[in-house]
């Protein structure tokens, strides 16, 4: 739900003093593009002109309200002794700017004539505009943004304009299809998708100041009945948006990683990238932490020179902008996370934009959950962890050394019965279930678990976690679903969630061509999960669960070989789904760690 950030910023943010008002003037401006367009622009100016100040910009479909030059938002508080010229944009087509708005606006990497516009140009002419019309300004820009801002913050960075010194993309969406927001390795994000699309996609005739939503009458109690009550996934709009939202439908056209997806994806563009950047990302980020990891990622493939940064930390979608972050569902961190990323994040800029500090800022700053410390590495993922393979064995069996037992395991994955993604009655979805009990899925026919030996020793994975599954199934489709859990010595044996991940099956070999199983025979599924830095520590056990169903975060696989959006109520079946455990056809986990 990236409507959470949109929340996060109006009220969690930090906010500024009462004095605001008194120490900065508000101008709105609209800015002209090179193609006509013009983008409606808020931009806040220190009052204070003992010296030249740097430019902080945030550019976002969520609107840069509030409107008029009367009307003041609310400004981080970490800057407010900095004197940065704040500057908030409607983005092309969105709120009170002109334009058409493209959801992920594709990069065009070869602009031929003014009418070809991206987001890269749109930033790129803002910046143009700010350092020739906004006096006392000292040259430099900043641009940051979490979650679709954090997109547009990382589309600003090809062809950046020189003025562009530094970049945060935070918790940015990235790859809608492959880890992001709409899709997870080609799973499709139910729940999620459907409910911000009510809130965000109502067409809009005109520029105005407030979206309403696509279906004003819609009333969810209970997120678990309501979606599996609608049946099949196209009744969706026949039943709620009757064609009103485009974004719904484009994404329900393009179910494979087609060109509509390839186009949507920033990655391959984050080339001979220019500004320093750091990327920002939270362990418990339901949303984006494919986002952050991979962004960084990208940057630090193909364009090496770059001074590229990363910090990844124990929070929630956006929750680093908290005033106060020590604790989520059944961890405690020990200390303030959100306080210790804010100070950060201000030193990164004001190194860059005003030249103050010492730059000397680690390559890689991560949290370690379990331990509770962060720690920093010269790349990430760190080149001191090690790999080591897990394997699935017979009675329910996680060994860290033995290699293979014999035979296999099975259960039934009813459509009709999905396994929900958490064990609370709700009207949305609970950002917990990335770090819940899963003690209410491990009881479950449907799911199997293997468990390690209690640890005699800290064990701290640094990196990538990959299954490798033997499987098969009785038809032609299935969802697989990988958890890695820390149990708890804690009298209950609270098996606590650290990582998750869904692989759609027909995309196990291709999210641009999908493959049917053959019914019953042994396939080969590799799901590689985010990345993972945690602790288990001594008197700890480790536990893998493997299901495939995930409801209604997921929608449900008809476990037919079969385009999901087309698919009636017949098409549903039950599966007998194997996961082998033999010399022949071992299953395992691959993991990195620091021990």
């Amino acid at each position: 739900m990236r409507r959470v950030f949109f929340a996060m910023i109006v009220i969690c943010s930090s906010i500024i003093t009462a004095s605001a008002q008194g120490t900065y003037t508000k101008i709105e401006r609209m800015i002209p593009m090179r193609d006509g367009a013009k983008l409606f622009t808020a931009i806040y100016i220190p009052k204070d002109s003992s010296e030249k100040h740097p430019f902080l910009m945030m550019r976002t479909p969520y609107s840069c309200a509030p409107y008029g030059e009367d009307k003041y938002r609310r400004l981080p508080t970490s800057y407010a002794k900095e004197n940065y010229i704040f500057v908030y944009q409607d983005v092309r087509g969105r709120y009170m700017s002109d334009g058409q708005f493209q959801e992920m606006t594709p990069a065009i990497d070869n602009k031929r004539s003014g009418k070809d516009v991206d987001e890269s140009s749109d930033a790129f002419d803002t910046v143009d505009w700010l350092l020739k019309n906004v006096s006392n300004n000292n040259g430099n820009v900043g641009i940051y943004g979490i979650s679709y801002p954090g997109f547009y913050a990382s589309a600003s960075l090809p062809d950046a304009h020189p003025a562009i010194k530094a970049v945060s993309p935070q918790a940015p969406v990235t790859d809608e299809f492959e880890g992001d927001d709409a899709n997870h390795r080609g799973a499709f994000f139910l729940m999620d998708n459907f409910g911000f699309m009510n809130f965000f996609d109502h067409p809009r005739p005109q520029p105005w100041k407030q979206y309403p939503s696509v279906n004003d009458s819609l009333k969810i109690t209970d997120v678990y009945s309501f979606y599996l009550n609608i049946g099949p996934i196209k009744n969706l709009d026949k039943l709620y948006f009757h064609g009103k939202s485009q974004i719904w439908n484009e994404y329900l056209a393009h179910s494979t990683k087609d060109a509509y997806w390839q186009a949507r994806n920033i990655r391959p563009h984050l080339k001979n990238v220019k500004p320093a950047v750091l990327v920002v990302g939270g362990w418990f980020d339901a949303e984006d932490m494919f986002g952050a990891l991979k962004t960084y990622e990208a940057i630090e493939k193909q364009s090496p020179k770059n001074d590229n940064h990363l910090i990844m930390g124990p929070w929630t979608h956006g929750a680093w902008a908290r005033p106060e972050w020590s604790k989520f569902a059944g961890y405690s961190f020990g200390s303030n996370t959100s306080a210790y990323f804010q100070q950060k994040e201000v030193d990164f800029f004001n190194y860059y934009l005003k030249g103050k500090g010492t730059g000397n800022f680690p390559e890689a700053t991560v949290f370690v959950t379990g331990s509770n410390e962060w720690k920093s590495f010269d790349q990430w993922p760190a080149k001191e962890a090690k790999a080591q393979t897990w394997s699935l064995l017979s009675d329910n069996k996680l060994s860290l050394t033995k290699k293979a037992s014999t035979g296999y395991d099975e259960y039934v994955s009813d459509p009709a019965n999905p396994v929900p993604y958490i064990d609370k009655k709700s009207d949305d979805r609970i950002n917990e279930y990335m770090a819940a009990d899963q003690r209410f899925a491990y009881d479950r026919k449907d799911v199997l678990h293997y468990e390690s030996n209690v640890l005699e020793n800290d064990l701290t994975l640094m990196g990538a976690v990959t299954a490798n599954l033997s499987a098969s199934i009785s038809g032609t489709d299935a969802d697989f679903i990988v958890k890695l859990i820390d149990v708890l010595p804690d009298g209950t044996q609270t098996q606590q969630l650290v990582r998750a991940e869904v692989l759609r099956g027909k995309f196990r070999n291709s999210f641009v061509t999908p493959e049917p199983f053959v019914p019953n025979k042994v396939t080969a599924v590799k799901l590689v999960l985010n990345d993972v830095a945690h602790t288990f520590l001594k008197g700890h056990k480790i536990m893998i669960q493997v299901q495939s169903s995930w409801f209604p975060l997921v929608d449900r696989n008809p476990q037919k070989f079969i385009n999901i959006p087309d698919a009636d109520a017949k098409d549903f079946q039950k599966a007998t789904i194997r996961i082998y455990h033999d010399a022949k056809n071992p299953s395992s986990i691959e993991v990195m760690t620091l021990n």
